[in-house]
């Protein structure tokens, strides 16, 4: 039997991946900006707007939001700065 991956909410913020939204000029000048972290357990946290409502009728087969998931989206500047902070495999 597989088992369902569950978030470990003890893990701590260990890294930042990539560069801050601020660094990135996506900031707006705020502190509240995207970004995405490596956890100590290795699990990755991402903040991002949450966008589940939108794009939960429009999302391809095979493809659901839990109901204890949402569904978020950050800048593509985000996820490119982070790209080599994240291993191949």
């Amino acid at each position: 039997m597989v088992s369902r991956w569950e978030a470990d909410g003890t893990a701590t913020f260990a890294r930042r991946l990539g560069r801050s939204a601020a660094e990135l000029g996506e900031s707006g000048g705020t502190t509240t900006c995207p970004d995405i972290w490596e956890l100590s357990n290795g699990d990755v946290a991402v903040i991002g707007r949450d966008l589940t409502a939108t794009y939960v009728g429009q999302l391809p087969a095979g493809v659901s939001v839990g109901d204890d998931e949402r569904l978020v989206v950050i800048p593509r500047s985000v996820i490119i700065a982070a790209k080599s902070d994240i291993p191949d495999a």
